[in-house]
Protein backbone atom coordinates (compact mmCIF):
# COMPACT_ATOMS: atom_id res chain seq x y z
CA UNK A 1 0.00 0.00 0.00
CA UNK A 2 1.38 3.22 -0.90
CA UNK A 3 1.97 5.64 2.19
CA UNK A 4 -0.15 7.86 1.41
CA UNK A 5 -3.40 5.60 0.74
CA UNK A 6 -1.72 3.74 4.06
CA UNK A 7 -1.91 6.83 6.13
CA UNK A 8 -5.34 7.36 4.76
CA UNK A 9 -6.36 4.06 5.81
CA UNK A 10 -4.95 3.70 9.30
CA UNK A 11 -6.32 7.05 9.82
CA UNK A 12 -9.67 6.03 9.10
CA UNK A 13 -9.55 3.03 11.78
CA UNK A 14 -8.03 5.35 14.07
CA UNK A 15 -11.00 7.62 13.72
CA UNK A 16 -13.49 4.74 13.97
CA UNK A 17 -11.67 3.04 17.00
CA UNK A 18 -10.85 5.87 19.25
CA UNK A 19 -14.23 6.84 20.25
CA UNK A 20 -16.34 6.11 23.51
CA UNK A 21 -18.12 3.39 22.80
CA UNK A 22 -14.59 1.51 22.45
CA UNK A 23 -14.19 1.88 26.16
CA UNK A 24 -16.67 -0.51 27.61
CA UNK A 25 -15.53 -3.68 25.64
CA UNK A 26 -11.41 -2.71 26.51
CA UNK A 27 -9.04 -2.78 29.57
CA UNK A 28 -9.34 1.06 29.76
CA UNK A 29 -13.09 0.83 30.73
CA UNK A 30 -11.25 0.40 34.73
CA UNK A 31 -9.74 3.18 35.05
CA UNK A 32 -12.69 5.45 33.57
CA UNK A 33 -14.73 3.66 36.42
CA UNK A 34 -12.75 6.86 38.59
CA UNK A 35 -12.23 10.92 38.26
CA UNK A 36 -9.62 11.33 40.74
CA UNK A 37 -5.80 11.41 39.10
CA UNK A 38 -4.28 8.85 41.19
CA UNK A 39 -7.36 6.38 40.90
CA UNK A 40 -7.27 6.13 38.16
CA UNK A 41 -3.38 5.71 37.79
CA UNK A 42 -3.88 2.95 39.98
CA UNK A 43 -6.93 1.42 38.41
CA UNK A 44 -4.96 1.84 34.65
CA UNK A 45 -1.82 -0.11 36.47
CA UNK A 46 -3.83 -3.10 37.66
CA UNK A 47 -5.92 -3.17 34.52
CA UNK A 48 -2.70 -3.28 32.20
CA UNK A 49 -0.88 -5.55 34.30
CA UNK A 50 -4.14 -7.84 34.08
CA UNK A 51 -3.94 -7.32 30.08
CA UNK A 52 -3.06 -10.60 28.72
CA UNK A 53 -5.57 -13.04 27.99
CA UNK A 54 -9.39 -12.80 27.03
CA UNK A 55 -10.31 -9.53 27.13
CA UNK A 56 -13.82 -9.88 28.99
CA UNK A 57 -12.08 -11.77 31.80
CA UNK A 58 -9.21 -9.27 32.07
CA UNK A 59 -12.29 -6.64 32.64
CA UNK A 60 -14.08 -8.49 35.11
CA UNK A 61 -10.54 -9.34 36.95
CA UNK A 62 -10.20 -5.73 37.21
CA UNK A 63 -13.50 -5.00 38.20
CA UNK A 64 -13.37 -7.73 40.49
CA UNK A 65 -10.09 -6.44 42.26
CA UNK A 66 -11.56 -2.57 42.57
CA UNK A 67 -14.87 -3.91 44.51
CA UNK A 68 -12.43 -5.74 46.80
CA UNK A 69 -10.56 -2.04 47.25
CA UNK A 70 -13.96 -0.74 48.10
CA UNK A 71 -14.21 1.02 44.57
CA UNK A 72 -11.65 3.68 46.10
CA UNK A 73 -8.34 2.29 45.25
CA UNK A 74 -6.22 5.51 46.46
CA UNK A 75 -7.64 5.34 49.73
CA UNK A 76 -7.86 1.91 50.40
CA UNK A 77 -3.94 1.83 49.23
CA UNK A 78 -3.32 4.34 51.28
CA UNK A 79 -5.12 4.09 54.86
CA UNK A 80 -5.64 0.05 54.97
CA UNK A 81 -5.00 -2.15 58.02
CA UNK A 82 -3.80 -5.65 58.19
CA UNK A 83 -7.53 -6.53 58.46
CA UNK A 84 -8.58 -4.54 55.51
CA UNK A 85 -6.39 -7.34 53.59
CA UNK A 86 -8.44 -9.93 54.20
CA UNK A 87 -10.51 -8.56 51.53
CA UNK A 88 -7.86 -9.16 49.26
CA UNK A 89 -7.20 -12.68 50.19
CA UNK A 90 -7.68 -15.85 47.14
CA UNK A 91 -7.42 -12.64 44.37
CA UNK A 92 -6.32 -14.77 41.35
CA UNK A 93 -5.46 -13.77 37.46
CA UNK A 94 -4.07 -16.40 35.49
CA UNK A 95 -0.38 -16.27 37.31
CA UNK A 96 -1.07 -13.29 38.97
CA UNK A 97 -1.71 -14.16 42.98
CA UNK A 98 -2.35 -12.29 46.43
CA UNK A 99 0.97 -12.22 47.12
CA UNK A 100 1.70 -10.37 44.32
CA UNK A 101 -0.98 -8.55 44.84
CA UNK A 102 0.12 -7.36 48.37
CA UNK A 103 3.16 -6.37 47.14
CA UNK A 104 1.74 -4.01 44.85
CA UNK A 105 -0.10 -2.57 47.72
CA UNK A 106 3.20 -2.29 49.60
CA UNK A 107 4.87 -0.72 46.79
CA UNK A 108 1.76 1.81 46.01
CA UNK A 109 1.58 2.74 49.79
CA UNK A 110 5.19 3.58 50.03
CA UNK A 111 4.67 5.50 46.70
CA UNK A 112 2.19 7.55 47.89
CA UNK A 113 3.68 8.14 50.58
CA UNK A 114 6.19 10.35 49.15
CA UNK A 115 4.79 11.45 45.95
CA UNK A 116 1.19 12.89 44.46
CA UNK A 117 1.37 11.10 40.89
CA UNK A 118 2.65 7.77 39.95
CA UNK A 119 4.15 9.40 36.75
CA UNK A 120 7.44 10.07 39.03
CA UNK A 121 7.70 6.16 39.16
CA UNK A 122 8.62 6.71 35.93
CA UNK A 123 9.55 10.10 35.11
CA UNK A 124 11.25 11.71 37.51
CA UNK A 125 12.05 14.12 35.02
CA UNK A 126 11.35 15.76 31.94
CA UNK A 127 14.27 14.40 30.22
CA UNK A 128 13.42 10.72 30.82
CA UNK A 129 12.52 9.06 27.68
CA UNK A 130 10.05 6.19 27.45
CA UNK A 131 12.68 3.16 27.70
CA UNK A 132 14.44 4.97 30.48
CA UNK A 133 11.28 5.20 31.93
CA UNK A 134 10.30 2.04 31.80
CA UNK A 135 13.57 0.47 33.05
CA UNK A 136 13.75 3.08 36.25
CA UNK A 137 10.10 1.92 36.76
CA UNK A 138 11.31 -1.52 37.30
CA UNK A 139 13.68 -1.18 39.65
CA UNK A 140 12.17 1.33 41.56
CA UNK A 141 8.55 -0.92 41.83
CA UNK A 142 11.01 -4.12 42.51
CA UNK A 143 13.37 -1.88 45.31
CA UNK A 144 11.49 -3.04 48.33
CA UNK A 145 11.60 -6.81 49.66
CA UNK A 146 9.66 -8.80 47.59
CA UNK A 147 9.42 -12.65 46.34
CA UNK A 148 11.57 -13.30 43.08
CA UNK A 149 8.03 -14.51 41.20
CA UNK A 150 6.60 -11.23 41.13
CA UNK A 151 9.16 -9.44 39.10
CA UNK A 152 7.62 -11.61 36.03
CA UNK A 153 4.89 -9.39 36.32
CA UNK A 154 6.59 -6.08 35.19
CA UNK A 155 8.34 -6.16 32.07
CA UNK A 156 11.78 -3.85 31.07
CA UNK A 157 13.49 -3.46 27.77
CA UNK A 158 16.51 -5.18 29.22
CA UNK A 159 14.71 -8.33 29.37
CA UNK A 160 14.25 -7.11 25.44
CA UNK A 161 10.35 -7.81 26.47
CA UNK A 162 7.73 -5.61 24.04
CA UNK A 163 6.65 -3.99 27.41
CA UNK A 164 3.28 -4.03 25.83
CA UNK A 165 1.25 -3.55 28.89
CA UNK A 166 3.31 -0.85 30.10
CA UNK A 167 3.50 1.10 27.23
CA UNK A 168 -0.42 0.65 26.78
CA UNK A 169 -0.56 2.32 30.34
CA UNK A 170 1.23 4.69 29.21
CA UNK A 171 -0.49 5.62 25.69
CA UNK A 172 -3.65 6.04 28.43
CA UNK A 173 -1.98 8.36 30.59
CA UNK A 174 0.24 10.19 28.23
CA UNK A 175 -2.15 10.72 25.18
CA UNK A 176 -4.76 13.74 25.02
CA UNK A 177 -6.19 14.17 22.11
CA UNK A 178 -10.14 14.96 23.65
CA UNK A 179 -11.60 12.28 22.09
CA UNK A 180 -12.57 10.62 25.56
CA UNK A 181 -10.38 7.24 25.83
CA UNK A 182 -7.12 8.37 26.79
CA UNK A 183 -6.55 10.55 29.56
CA UNK A 184 -3.62 12.91 28.95
CA UNK A 185 -2.93 13.49 32.43
CA UNK A 186 0.81 12.51 32.33
CA UNK A 187 3.27 15.65 31.66
CA UNK A 188 6.91 14.70 31.75
CA UNK A 189 6.74 13.33 28.11
CA UNK A 190 5.00 14.06 25.33
CA UNK A 191 2.52 11.47 22.87
CA UNK A 192 5.31 11.62 20.28
CA UNK A 193 7.41 10.40 22.54
CA UNK A 194 5.46 7.24 22.96
CA UNK A 195 6.03 3.67 21.88
CA UNK A 196 3.66 1.68 20.07
CA UNK A 197 2.31 -1.25 22.52
CA UNK A 198 3.08 -4.31 20.14
CA UNK A 199 1.63 -8.39 20.34
CA UNK A 200 0.77 -10.73 18.12
CA UNK A 201 -2.07 -9.05 16.49
CA UNK A 202 -0.40 -5.71 16.30
CA UNK A 203 3.10 -7.91 15.07
CA UNK A 204 0.72 -9.64 12.08
CA UNK A 205 -1.08 -6.01 10.85
CA UNK A 206 2.05 -4.16 10.92
CA UNK A 207 3.50 -6.81 8.70
CA UNK A 208 0.91 -7.52 6.45
CA UNK A 209 0.83 -3.37 6.05
CA UNK A 210 4.99 -3.05 5.30
CA UNK A 211 4.88 -1.51 8.93
CA UNK A 212 7.35 -3.86 10.75
CA UNK A 213 10.09 -6.26 8.70
CA UNK A 214 12.07 -7.98 12.21
CA UNK A 215 10.83 -11.26 13.05
CA UNK A 216 11.20 -11.16 16.91
CA UNK A 217 8.38 -9.47 18.62
CA UNK A 218 10.99 -7.83 21.59
CA UNK A 219 11.75 -4.11 22.31
CA UNK A 220 13.81 -3.58 19.02
CA UNK A 221 10.32 -4.68 17.26
CA UNK A 222 8.34 -2.09 19.24
CA UNK A 223 10.93 0.70 18.34
CA UNK A 224 10.68 -0.56 14.55
CA UNK A 225 6.95 -0.13 14.31
CA UNK A 226 7.19 3.17 16.24
CA UNK A 227 9.57 4.64 14.03
CA UNK A 228 7.51 3.87 10.96
CA UNK A 229 4.32 4.97 12.28
CA UNK A 230 6.35 8.32 12.92
CA UNK A 231 6.41 8.46 9.08
CA UNK A 232 2.85 8.36 9.21
CA UNK A 233 2.28 11.26 12.46
CA UNK A 234 5.50 12.31 13.91
CA UNK A 235 3.72 14.28 16.92
CA UNK A 236 1.35 11.15 17.86
CA UNK A 237 2.46 7.93 16.43
CA UNK A 238 1.01 5.75 18.67
CA UNK A 239 -2.64 6.95 17.75
CA UNK A 240 -2.28 3.68 15.14
CA UNK A 241 -2.31 1.20 18.11
CA UNK A 242 -6.20 2.23 18.01
CA UNK A 243 -6.09 0.56 13.86
CA UNK A 244 -3.59 -1.96 14.64
CA UNK A 245 -5.05 -3.36 17.53
CA UNK A 246 -8.44 -3.56 16.02
CA UNK A 247 -7.67 -4.43 12.45
CA UNK A 248 -6.11 -7.13 13.99
CA UNK A 249 -8.16 -8.69 16.50
CA UNK A 250 -12.10 -7.08 15.83
CA UNK A 251 -11.26 -7.45 11.77
CA UNK A 252 -9.09 -10.28 11.60
CA UNK A 253 -6.86 -8.15 8.65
Amino acid sequence: MMPVRLKQFLDSKVKEYNQPAFIKDDPVSIPHLFTKKQDIEIAGLFAAVFAWGNRTTIIAKSNELMQRMDNAPLDFIKSHKAKDLKNLKGFKHRTFHEDDLYYFIEFLYQHYLQYDSLETAFFPTSTYKVEKGLIHFKNYFFSFEHLKRTEKHISSPLQKSTCKRLNMFLRWMVRNDKKGVDFGIWKNISPSQLICPIDVHVTRVAKKLGLLKRKQVDWLAATELTDALKQLDKDDPVKYDFALFNLGVIEKF
